[in-house]
């Protein structure tokens, strides 16, 4: 018997042992660390991957790992706008986001959204508690400004985009407290404003300052392509904070991956370890990232 090969299920049954041997040392050397994970994209419209990745996020809290999720949620947005008959336009890829829209915007990315997040983690065993920015007063958000140049006058001009913020202040402390406890925070991208206003705020743009307010180990962005690309289409699977912004210059990286990268890239200046760009209609993608030596998908270090 000692020449005939193992039964099929056997096999498997070795290759899971070894995944989770793999596993081990980066299991211990992130004990403790907190990381970030930008959740959007087709991964979190599929139920499926949903379920995934929230049994995912329950296992990294389980091994000692601190996760904090920051979800999206344009689709979402664009279909409820729609179903109540409400217009909305779009400038260099933001939502022009007026008094009615913030309302909307507000009650999809913090209701029914976060709490679908939510409800998918508490069910895979974890323990996961739905916030906005505006809670802890966490996200102190000012209003987005961006200019154009008239073609006729040549006269730069600031677009009003309404509602749309950016981070001013990250205050972390509730999610301090957070990290010392079982508790997964799930957060909406949104923020307040020092006039009491709600401010509608980029989920990448979020999950980055967030990132760099934790010094977190990692930035992890879960998007709808494979990683950063070569000019032959294959797979980069690191680069430094120069390289980034030469395949930038040169146009390798371009369209909307230069905003992931450009906030990649910020979040390694201010203290984060190192940000990640992967697939998120992968399986278990964050675990391939986390835990196996090849990653799933474009690492950005200093």
């Amino acid at each position: 018997m000692s020449g005939t090969a193992p039964p099929d299920h056997t096999v498997n049954w070795f290759a899971k042992a070894e995944t989770l041997s793999e596993a081990l040392p980066y299991m211990r050397r992130f004990a403790g660390k907190t990381f970030v994970i930008k959740y959007g994209g087709h991964a979190m419209g599929d139920q499926n991957l949903a379920n995934l990745f929230a049994r995912d996020v329950v296992l990294l809290k389980q091994v000692g790992i601190n996760p904090v999720v920051v979800h999206g949620g344009g689709p979402q947005i664009g279909a409820m706008l729609e179903r109540l008959k409400i217009k909305s336009s779009f400038v260099d890829g933001l939502r022009v986001t007026d008094a009615e829209t913030v309302e909307i915007v507000e009650m999809v990315l913090a209701g029914s959204i976060n709490k679908a997040i939510v409800a998918a983690i508490n069910a895979a065993g974890g323990k996961a508690v739905g916030l906005s920015g505006k809670d802890g007063d966490m996200i102190r958000a000012r209003r987005l400004t961006r200019t154009t140049i008239d073609p006729d006058s040549h006269i730069e001009r600031v677009l009003d985009l309404g509602f749309v913020g950016e981070p001013e202040a990250i205050d972390p402390a509730i999610l301090s407290v957070f990290a010392r406890s079982d508790i997964i925070p799930v957060i909406a991208p949104t923020g307040i404003g020092s006039d009491g206003a709600t401010y509608n705020i980029n989920a990448d743009t979020v999950a980055g300052a967030i990132a760099a307010a934790l010094n977190a180990t990692r930035l992890l962005m879960l998007t709808d392509v494979v990683g950063v690309l070569d000019k032959d289409k294959r797979l980069i699977a690191k680069l430094t904070l120069e390289s980034a912004q030469a395949l930038i210059a040169d146009g390798t990286i371009s369209g909307g991956m230069i905003p992931k990268i450009e906030t990649c890239t910020s979040a390694v200046i201010q203290g984060v370890e190192a940000s990640v760009i992967l697939d998120g209609r992968v399986p278990h993608a964050l675990l391939l990232e986390i835990f196996t030596s090849g990653g799933a998908g474009t690492l950005i270090q200093r």
